[in-house]
């Protein structure tokens, strides 16, 4: 009698490593998924989906990638918004991304003003260190798409490759580093739409 064939997960591990690159992609909020506003997006009602972005989280859940969100929200430790008015936006941001076949499998947010101090607002890495134990991620193979150099920074300083898009205020952010003489540790690209066409088109296996 013929042997049956080892289980799919057997031959995982014979996988290429060159391959086997991207895992999950961490996607900021407010210039990436949405558009900005200088006033900051208070609630739903203001939340404005930025062309072919809830479309780019399709493709990249049908692809096999983990999304996640990470974003800075100091308005509520300002006093502007109430926690409770940022988890009712994320749930319906998922809500609606899953309507159209994508999924955003966490969300997770810093509601501390710049002066706090704390290690979860980006530019430091905190928020991705959380998710990366939480979720079981290997940050070496996850991305940060982002709009504003502090995305990038903290998606670097948790091992990550980085992204930004033009939208939102990556236009500004861009020339902000190269004015500065930064080094370009970051792909640029467009938009989320984009990003997310730069990402599939590698061959990738993900596990």
């Amino acid at each position: 009698m013929t042997n049956p064939s080892p289980p799919w997960w057997t031959y995982i591990q014979h996988v290429p490593t060159d391959i086997r690159r991207y895992q999950a992609v961490f996607l900021d909020r407010d210039g990436v998924l949405n558009e900005n506003r200088s006033d900051h997006v208070k609630d739903w009602s203001e939340f404005r989906f930025l062309p072919g972005s809830i479309d780019a989280v399709s493709r990249l859940t049908r692809a096999g990638v983990r999304v996640f969100v990470i974003t800075n929200q100091a308005v509520v430790n300002r006093g502007l918004v109430a926690s409770s008015t940022i988890e009712d936006m994320h749930f319906r941001l998922r809500r609606v991304v899953a309507a159209h076949g994508g999924s955003i499998e966490d969300i997770a947010y810093c509601p501390h003003r710049p002066e706090e101090a704390c290690s979860c607002r980006k530019p430091q890495p905190g928020l991705l260190l959380a998710l990366a134990e939480k979720h079981r991620l290997d940050l070496s193979r996850c991305v940060v798409v982002g709009d504003a150099l502090a995305d990038i920074d903290a998606g670097r300083a948790a091992g990550c490759e980085a992204i930004m898009v033009m939208s939102g205020r990556g236009k500004e952010q861009h020339a902000l580093g190269t004015a500065a003489g930064r080094d370009l540790d970051y792909r640029l690209v467009p938009d989320l739409a984009t990003a997310a066409t730069v990402l599939l088109q590698s061959e990738m296996v993900y596990v």
